[in-house]
C-alpha cells in the first residue's frame, strides 16, 4: 500500500467480515500516513505490517511479494488471497463468506476469481465514502475485451512445500505439483490455469467475483495517475487505462449485504481516536493533494477530458472475440490464425 490511509479501514473491515483471519501489508513511501496507521492497526492487534521501501531496480510489488514468501504468517496460513486496496472479493455462494465459497466448490485447491470492473459512476468528486456503497455501475458478466476484462486473482489453498513464490495474480508452484485443482468462478473445474487469463465468452461470476473499484471517481483517479503503477511503474496510468476499465453498465450492489456491518465495524474502530485521527490525515492529504493537481494545466486539461469521455462502450461480442484473437496473435506470432475460446 502506498497513501492508502482513507481507504484501509472499509477494506479490512469487509475482509474481516467475509472470513479473513490474518492480513499482512506491506507499505511504501507514504506520504498520508499510511504506513503509521498501519503500525497503529498492528499495535491493536488487527493487521501485521511490514515496510516494503523502494530501493534498486525491482518493482516494488515484487520486493513485497519476494518478502512474504518466507513471512512466518504465509507459513502458517491454509488460504491465501493476494490483494490490493481496491480489489473486493463478493462471494455469491451461501452468505457471502469464504467458507461458503469453498463449500460450493470443495474439491477446489484453488479459485481463478476474474476481475468485474467497477466504473467510476458518474461521481467526479473524491468523497469520503465507502467505496463499495459510491460505486455500483459496473461491466456485464459476458466480456473478453479488454483482455484484462478475463484477468484473475487467486485464492488458494496453502501447502508450503509446495509453493516456490507468489504472484500478483496467482501463485507459482513447484514442479511435480500440476496436480493442483483449479476452479473458475463459477466453481467449474478448470484443467489449468495458464498465465493470468481466464478466456471466455460466457458469465463466469455464479460463485465469487473480484469488485475491482480501479477508478473511483475522477478526483480520485488524478491521485492514481499521479503515483503511478506498482509493478511497471514507467507505464503510465491515463487515458487507457481509464478507457479500459470504466464500465457503467451493469447495477451490481450485491455487496451491499454487508455496508450495515462495514460502516459499524469502522464505526467501532473509530472509537480509538489515533486511528480516527490516521483515518481524518488520509483524507485531508488526498483533498489537498487533488486541489494541488487542479491547478496544473495538465492535470486539469486531464480531469476535464475525463469527465467528457461518458463510460466505455461494450463492444459487440464478435468484435471482442477478434481483438482478443488479433492481440493473442501478435504476442505469439506461432499460434494458429484460429483461436478458439472456450467457456
Amino acid at each position: 500500500m502506498r497513501n492508502e490511509a482513507a481507504f484501509i479501514l472499509e477494506w479490512l473491515a469487509y475482509y474481516k467480515l467475509i472470513g479473513v483471519t490474518d492480513f499482512l501489508i506491506y507499505s511504501n513511501d507514504c506520504d498520508d500516513g499510511t504506513d503509521a496507521m498501519l503500525d497503529h492497526l498492528q499495535d491493536m492487534g488487527i493487521v501485521t505490517h511490514q515496510p516494503n521501501p523502494r530501493s534498486g531496480k525491482k518493482a516494488i510489488q515484487w520486493k513485497a511479494l519476494n518478502r512474504a514468501r518466507n513471512h512466518p504468517l504465509t507459513k502458517k496460513s491454509d488460504w491465501i488471497f493476494v490483494t490490493d486496496v481496491d480489489e473486493f472479493l463478493c462471494i455469491h455462494a451461501g452468505d457471502g463468506t469464504l467458507q461458503d465459497l469453498r463449500a460450493a466448490a470443495p474439491e477446489a485447491d484453488a479459485f481463478a476469481l476474474s476481475w468485474r470492473m467497477f466504473g467510476h459512476n458518474n461521481q467526479h468528486a473524491y468523497t469520503d465514502d465507502l467505496m463499495m456503497s459510491q460505486f455500483t455501475q459496473c461491466a456485464p458478466e459476458a466480456m473478453l475485451w479488454p483482455w484484462r476484462a478475463v484477468q484473475y486473482k487467486t485464492l488458494w489453498r496453502n501447502i508450503p512445500e509446495n509453493l516456490d513464490k507468489l504472484g500478483v495474480h496467482r501463485p507459482h508452484f513447484k514442479d511435480g505439483t500440476q496436480n493442483v485443482r483449479w476452479s473458475d468462478g463459477n466453481g467449474r473445474p478448470l484443467r489449468r490455469a495458464l498465465g493470468t487469463i481466464v478466456p471466455s465468452v460466457e458469465p463466469r461470476y455464479d460463485l465469487a467475483q473480484i469488485n475491482h473499484y480501479a477508478l473511483s471517481s475522477v478526483e480520485n483517479f488524478l491521485l492514481k495517475a499521479d503515483r503511478g503503477k506498482p509493478n511497471h511503474s514507467s507505464d503510465p496510468t491515463d487515458y487507457a487505462y481509464w478507457i479500459e476499465r470504466d464500465f457503467n453498465q451493469i447495477e451490481d450492489s450485491r455487496i451491499l449485504k454487508f455496508e450495515t456491518a462495514v460502516r459499524a465495524q469502522v464505526q467501532e474502530w473509530c472509537t480509538d481516536d489515533r486511528l480516527k485521527a490516521f483515518h481524518e490525515t488520509g483524507v485531508e492529504w488526498r483533498q489537498n493533494r487533488i486541489a494541488t493537481l487542479m491547478q496544473d494545466l495538465d492535470w486539469f486539461y486531464m480531469y476535464s477530458g475525463l469527465v467528457q469521455a461518458g463510460p466505455t462502450q461494450v463492444l459487440p461480442m464478435e468484435i471482442q472475440q477478434k481483438l482478443f484473437s488479433d492481440l493473442i496473435r501478435l504476442k505469439n506470432p506461432n499460434v494458429s490464425k484460429t483461436t478458439t475460446l472456450r467457456p
